[in-house]
């Protein structure tokens, strides 16, 4: 297992501060125990938060598709989840147990749920969240992908098991929403192999990427009209990435794949490695291209990739992106924090762009955000019809924490660019975690077409009640909301705004803008220092109406919008509202005018 010092860095000198040795690498249960060696689980928290606080959406709408108590969905970097089918619909994928008891999860499942575009709704749908959906495979199963055909059905896959070894699984839908699968087995061709990540190019070729519990990787397609029959699989693939570091990617437009994975060399350092084919992997040109990463952090500190950062995708215009977290390496030793979210795209000049940046000061790293994971990571990325791009990452409050387990909990934030990547709009968070913790979130691969109207984006996470996970025993078992958060495309900012973050503001700001306004307002404000924000909206009878920011915050500028509702979603009359920003204890009020 490999271990990394976590220790608070100052942006910019990157000052080192007092490290806390952790465990930041495990496998799930039936591939190993977790390295329990090097540091033990903290002690609960003495002192209790208070009362329960629900999580809720900052920007869109929440639809709970399922649920699940299985809350480790990825040991690596995240997988697709979400992907459109614009003819037809949105395909939805989650890892999936009732099980509350236990480490063997004997009903783990991929589940699988579908909104038909023709009826406007989820097809299966449960009061009791943890009912809906319908499971994907007919054996026990896990860690899987989804993507679909160009007939608009969905393709999953998995590993599941047999006897007492774990192989690869492909399923197939029957039609479009369907939920009847029908079966590609792995073995004997592929093996033992798990973890496999699949993709689909053009013609309707299923590539798939496994890797042997000895880190060995392989890759292997079914070719069109040869469903269930994988071709013989390419082995050999170097170097080794010595844990499940893999992705893949396919062209929907070409007979493009790329294959990814990450390395720790020998001075602790994450390498990340690029493997192209354009010819739906009979070719591989000339092997794997070590990345050549950019200099996120200056002087003589190193980046590295970190055993969640790479997330390949090929766009509808056939360009290849990658989005990636980084952390740095001083002296040999990485660390968890700062962290960084980078944009890669070989049509670009320069090929890397900075999305974000997360850090927290010494004194407030208080509670470990645990296993596989930096300060913010697992970033996926998608694109809308007007080819503006989509990022959606978690990333960690390590102030607030989850008492019975000391874990600091998780909220999703997401960046948008209409420049192919060049640059990209201020960070948004878009969920308020209250005492849950948002995980593995997954952007939509193609948003969904407004028409006349703005698109949609799509992005699937899990709601945990419960920082820190139940199978690495951090934790009971819950029954965890699995849920899609709608967004309309413009409330998240895109690369046009990029250009203000070399120019830190210097003191409190807030504008509204328009005002007067008859359906939403934007309202930006700047955050000095880093500190804990707040903006909320008022009546005149000094009720607050609508929260629209809170928690921990960077320096910087931020926006978000205010859609003229209140809390509940329900529309406010027109007429005067005040809205307050408060920075730590410092606050800013203004007038907003709303005519209907």
């Amino acid at each position: 297992m490999r271990n990394v010092l976590c220790c608070a860095l100052l942006v910019p000198v990157l000052a080192l501060a007092a490290g806390i040795l952790q465990p930041v690498t495990a496998l799930a249960p039936e591939n190993g125990v977790p390295n329990v060696t090097t540091a033990p689980i903290p002690a609960p928290a003495p002192a209790n938060q208070g009362p329960s606080i629900p999580p809720r959406a900052l920007i869109g709408a929440l639809d709970t598709i399922g649920g699940t108590t299985y809350d480790w969905w990825a040991n690596g970097p995240r997988l697709t989840a979400i992907v459109n089918s614009p003819a037809y619909g949105v395909h939805a994928l989650w890892m999936y147990s009732t099980a509350t008891t236990g480490t063997d999860f004997p009903d783990r499942n991929m589940r699988y749920n579908f909104y038909d575009y023709s009826t406007g709704d989820w097809n299966w749908l449960d009061v009791d969240h943890m009912q809906s959906g319908v499971n994907v495979f007919d054996k026990r199963a896990g860690y899987g992908n989804i993507v679909a055909d160009t007939a608009g059905n969905a393709i999953v896959g998995g590993h599941v098991s047999s006897g007492s070894n774990i192989v690869p699984r492909v399923a197939k839908d029957a039609a479009q929403g369907a939920g009847i699968f029908d079966y590609a087995d792995g073995e004997p061709a592929l093996g033992v192999c798990q973890w496999p990540p699949i993709a689909v190019n053009q013609n309707g070729q299923i590539n798939i990427f496994p890797i042997t519990d000895a880190y060995a990787l392989s890759y292997s397609n079914i070719a069109p009209g040869n469903w269930p029959s994988f071709s013989t699989p390419l082995t050999g693939i170097v170097p080794s990435p010595g844990f499940p570091t893999h992705n893949l990617a396919a062209s929907k437009v070409s007979s493009k794949v790329a294959l990814t994975w990450s390395i720790q060399t020998s001075t602790g350092i994450e390498d990340g490695y690029v493997n192209y084919s354009t010819d739906g992997g009979a070719t591989w040109g000339n092997g794997p291209t070590l990345l050549d990463l950019p200099m996120a952090y200056g002087g003589d500190t190193v980046t590295s990739c970190h055993i969640t950062s790479l997330f390949p995708w090929y766009d509808v215009q056939d360009r290849f992106h990658i989005v990636a977290n980084f952390m740095p390496m001083i002296n040999d030793t990485g660390y968890i924090l700062p962290s960084q979210i980078w944009h890669y795209c070989p049509d670009n000049t320069p090929e890397w762009s900075r999305i974000a940046v997360a850090s927290v000061d010494p004194e407030n790293y208080m509670y470990a955000i645990g296993y596989n994971a930096t300060l913010a990571c697992r970033p996926t990325i998608g694109q809308d019809n007007d080819g503006n791009l989509y990022v959606a990452w978690e990333q960690f409050d390590t102030l607030n924490y989850e008492p019975t387990t000391s874990r600091a909990r998780a909220d999703i934030w997401a960046s948008g660019s209409n420049d192919n990547g060049l640059t990209w709009g201020d960070p948004l968070k878009i969920t308020d975690a209250g005492t849950h913790t948002m995980r593995f979130p997954a952007v939509i691969d193609m948003a969904i077409d407004g028409g006349s109207d703005e698109d949609t984006v799509c992005i699937l996470y899990l709601d945990d009640s419960i920082a820190g996970f139940y199978i690495q025993t951090e934790g009971p078992a819950t029954p965890n909301p699995v849920v899609v958060q709608r967004i309309p495309g413009s409330e998240i900012p895109k690369g046009a705004v990029a250009e203000q973050r070399s120019v830190m503001p210097v003191s409190l700001q807030a504008v509204a803008w328009p005002n007067p306004f008859s359906r939403s307002t934007r309202l930006s404000y700047a955050v000095p220092h880093r500190g804990v924000v707040s903006l909320d909206i008022f009546d005149a009878a000094g009720r607050i109406v609508r929260t629209l920011a809170s928690g921990q915050s960077e320096p910087g500028r931020f926006s978000v919008n205010w859609d003229g509702k209140s809390q509940s979603g329900a529309s406010v009359s027109e007429g005067v509202y005040l809205y307050r920003y408060t920075l730590n204890n410092r606050s800013i009020t203004g007038k907003l005018t709303l005519t209907r």
